[in-house]
């Protein structure tokens, strides 16, 4: 009981953090800097606004594998999540930890939430959330939202760069609609990663999360690994 009131707890203060942005349209790519429409994710106990239009939730059974372990970088810390691209959807990103509650979810960049979450190759969940804007994790949303083809990213190969030097590549396996909560994230037991962004304006209830199992693990060029992070403090 305490360690599913400690979870709820967790998930409730992430939540907090993660305000990602539903984009206007694939305009201009300069409208990716600019304000835009927010949903916050909330806990279980907050009651949505609005029920959610349906799109249907899919998957693909993943393939069993063993969870690689991540190395500490030459540091002595934990390797971190620096680098997110999604070939088939346009995506490439550089990935820098998530800004504090109290500041509103960085532009032109993916965030990751910190523990409990974790990162690739750990056996936890790696989350990495962006706006739904052009240049960011648009491609999702309109997948998700505005063509309601989401099963169209299962099977989709989703590369993450770790600040070692590492190439973790994930396959989609899931695609889930219309989320609340961070709670399935956080029971993860073994190398998976999560993808989030929004699904409409401020106050729309729901997240689109997107779920990806580990495929591979492999040494890659330093530069590749760290991309130039050029991040933009754009409003709700």
């Amino acid at each position: 009981m305490r360690t599913a009131t400690r979870h709820s707890r967790l998930s409730a203060a992430l939540a907090a953090a993660v305000i990602a942005v539903a984009g206007c349209g694939p305009t201009a790519p300069s409208q990716a800097q600019t304000p835009g429409p927010s949903a916050a994710v909330v806990s279980p106990s907050t009651s949505p606004s609005a029920a959610p239009s349906a799109v249907p939730t899919v998957s693909l059974a993943p393939a069993p594998s063993a969870p690689p372990t991540t190395p500490p970088s030459a540091s002595g810390n934990p390797a971190v999540a620096t680098r997110v691209v999604v070939p088939d959807l346009g995506i490439d990103l550089a990935v820098t930890k998530s800004p504090p509650a109290s500041v509103y979810p960085y532009c032109n960049v993916a965030m990751y939430l910190g523990p409990p979450l974790g990162q690739p190759g750990q056996a936890r969940a790696t989350y990495l959330f962006a706006h739904a804007r052009v240049g960011m994790f648009y491609p999702i949303y309109d997948l998700t939202m505005l063509e309601r083809t989401p099963g169209k990213m299962v099977g989709m190969l989703v590369d993450v760069y770790t600040s070692d030097a590492m190439l973790h590549v994930y396959r989609i396996t899931r695609v889930l609609p219309h989320q609340l909560t961070l709670d399935a994230a956080i029971a993860a037991g073994h190398d998976e990663l999560w993808l989030q962004t929004s699904e409409g304006p401020h106050g729309t209830p729901g997240k689109t999360q997107v779920v990806a199992e580990p495929v591979s693990t492999a040494p890659t060029d330093a530069a590749a690994a760290h991309p130039r992070v050029h991040v933009v403090r754009c409003g709700a």
